[in-house]
């Protein structure tokens, strides 16, 4: 599109974009009124106040040249001179070499000389540069070059720039008072986006709203949503405890029922099918708990991972722990421990059903802690990718269902910790091993 520079270049924050709608009409304003105040009193007044002084020049001039050599036009000329301030003297031309001079800054003295060179095409220079006060004039008469002096007020305004100053200076101190009040405005705002951030990553800051109407609104929705997912989250998990704390005691029941029976195929078949059952509760109890079973402490997420690794070794898999290149160990990161250790046991474990070999790798980056654990299984397609991470799911052409049993929660709880660190779950393919790559990315 035509305008999107435009769009690109604008400011992303909202203290960035309320600053830009703040100066840009005090700028506009202040150079409308800049050019409007130089084009009437720089141009304009400056003409007319020369114009004044041009006929006085021309009838000292005319003084002077009407006599019959330098001495008598200056004598003949010295009352007329006086009276008016102007100074006359002649001097040689090497002294005055042609040619206009005044400061960069000086507006009105463009004005000054182009009236002056327009009306008295006589002059040969212009000086506004050696003497502040004064204007100098070099004239070609008939008797030589004559050296005029007089002071600038009376071609200019002694002081023409006080109102720019002051424009500027009060722009500037309003800008300020301005920026001041800004600030004090976004703080709420500010404050509610840390708590909102916060909550995203698992942890319930204290949060009180305050500032405008509208941000004390949102605050107050803030909280509500905040109350309402909490309490969510406390329901779900006493209902799914509630269930299985009540279906535990029927298998209890089943489980001294079978122990007392003959040990035949059928029995045994039996003792498994409630073993399977007494694990899928297991499974449902955590999937419940989620991430909120233990709070943020200082965690070692590189001892974290290795002791994840050595336990999991000892529990007969094949797992081979790396740490990414950058990584030390001894960076503390606020996680949930047992949250991680319960994702990337489910993770580690998956691994060992569906491969031979499992690699699980530790990253810590300033933004983020990132835990990857690859196989050497068949991996999971990318189209169905997605669905893996639901509940429940069973990918049965994906995945080889002989290597163990499985409610489909794994994955599904290892969503549901990252999702409470502020992070996610990503599946992808390992380079290395060509199985399925699960990387538990968390937000710091």
């Amino acid at each position: 599109m035509t305008f999107d520079w435009i769009k690109n270049s604008m400011p992303r924050s909202l203290y960035g974009r309320a600053a830009l709608i703040l100066i840009l009409p005090i700028v506009v304003l202040l150079l409308v009124v800049s050019i409007v105040f130089i084009q009437r009193h720089f141009d304009e007044v400056t003409r007319q106040m020369t114009d004044g002084v041009v006929l006085e020049l021309e009838l000292v001039l005319d003084q002077v040249t009407r006599e019959p050599d330098a001495a008598a036009g200056l004598a003949a000329a010295a009352e007329t001179a006086g009276a008016l301030a102007i100074r006359l003297a002649f001097t040689d031309s090497a002294a005055m070499p042609p040619g206009n001079r005044r400061y960069f800054y000086d507006l009105s003295g463009l004005s000054v000389i182009d009236t002056l060179r327009a009306e008295i095409p006589a002059i040969r220079r212009i000086d506004l540069a050696e003497n502040d006060d004064l204007v100098i004039l070099g004239v070609e008469t008939r008797h030589g070059l004559l050296r005029i002096a007089f002071p600038r007020d009376r071609v200019s305004a002694s002081n023409p720039h006080q109102l720019l100053v002051l424009m500027v200076f009060t722009g500037l101190l309003m800008t300020l008072i301005a920026f001041l009040f800004l600030r004090n405005q976004l703080r709420p705002i500010r404050r509610l986006a840390r708590a909102a951030e916060a909550f995203g990553k698992g942890r319930s800051v204290p949060y009180k709203p305050s500032g405008a109407v509208e941000v004390r609104s949102a605050g107050n929705a803030f909280l509500d949503m905040r109350a309402r997912l909490e309490r969510q989250i406390e329901q779900r998990t006493l209902m799914l405890s509630g269930v299985s704390h009540d279906l535990r005691t029927p298998l209890t029941r089943m489980k001294l029922g079978l122990s007392f029976l003959e040990q035949t195929p059928d029995v045994e078949a039996l003792s498994r099918d409630v073993q399977d059952m007494e694990k899928m509760l297991d499974e449902f109890l955590v999937f419940a708990r989620g991430a909120s079973e233990d709070a943020l402490e200082p965690t070692d997420p590189v001892r974290l991972a290795k002791t994840a690794a050595e336990d999991a070794r000892r529990a007969g898999l094949d797992v081979e722990f790396r740490r990414a290149p950058g990584t030390e160990d001894g960076e503390i990161v606020p996680l949930r421990p047992m949250a991680i250790r319960r994702a990337l046991d489910n993770l580690m474990s998956n691994a060992g059903r569906y491969g031979a070999t499992c690699r699980l790798t530790v990253a810590v980056t300033p933004s983020a802690v990132r835990f990857s654990v690859e196989d050497d299984g068949p991996g999971i397609p990318p189209e169905s990718r997605e669905a893996a991470l639901r509940p429940f799911a069973r990918l049965e052409a994906a995945r080889n269902q002989n290597r163990g049993t499985g409610v489909g929660l794994g994955l599904a709880i290892a969503t549901d910790i990252a999702r409470g660190h502020g992070g996610q779950l990503r599946l992808g393919e390992s380079a290395d091993l060509g199985g399925l790559k699960a990387e538990l990315v968390l937000a710091r």
